[in-house]
């Protein structure tokens, strides 16, 4: 006897006279990834909250109460979640190198690393102003990493007419780069602007989407 539920020609003929019932609809993957969500959604512990809201504590507590699947794969989720930022969220300050930590911090800082490395000197205001703004920029954009290093400790006789420079690496190739005054279009250039210039660059995913300048 022919399996009904194949899809053959025969069969679609016996469908459409109603001698076999329909062919069960197939579930697509995602459906399944809203059904889900939704069960996340309409999950609520003993306070009314939903998955979402809560923290891990308190997931641990309504799976220990229901033993419910879903809330055990909705935590290894967020869990997940917490340690991908965290292993993402490491620099968040700015290192100084010198030619020696070049190839290391720079060319070899690894797979999906964005680095920003600021060639400056003392006593060029410039250079002193874009130190202070990459240090604010690096707080908030901790899974870039930020370098600064001496142009002449870095590079030898790189040329102080070059200098402020920031050049911007991605897996150890070099993306960008903003050699001398010009690049920073003028002395009392603001933290915003350089934000702006390096999310362009794509080091950093800005909530600046206009040019402050």
């Amino acid at each position: 006897m022919q399996n009904p539920s194949e899809d053959t020609e025969w069969n679609d003929i016996l469908r459409s006279k109603g001698i076999i019932p329909p062919k069960e609809k197939e579930i697509t993957e995602d459906e399944i990834v809203n059904m889900v969500e939704q069960t996340i959604q309409e999950k609520r512990n003993k306070d009314g909250k939903t998955l979402g809201e809560l923290n891990l504590d308190e997931l641990d507590e309504l799976e220990d109460d229901e033993d419910d699947s879903v809330i055990l794969e909705y935590r290894n989720k967020r869990l997940a979640e917490m340690r991908e930022t965290a292993a993402k969220a490491r620099f968040g300050t700015v290192g100084e190198i010198t030619a020696q930590d070049y190839v290391n911090e720079v060319n070899k800082a690894g797979q999906g690393v964005w680095v920003v490395l600021h060639l400056y000197k003392s006593g060029i205001p410039l250079c002193a102003r874009l130190n202070m703004h990459l240090t604010a920029i690096a707080r908030k954009f901790p899974a870039t990493k930020f370098l600064k290093s001496i142009s002449n400790t870095c590079i030898p006789n790189y040329p102080d007419k070059n200098l402020p420079t920031i050049f911007v690496y991605f897996e150890g190739d070099m993306k960008s780069q903003f050699i001398g005054p010009p690049a920073f279009r003028r002395d009392d250039i603001m933290e915003e602007e350089l934000e702006y210039m390096l999310g362009k660059t794509g080091a950093i995913q800005t909530d600046i989407t206009e040019d402050q300048g």
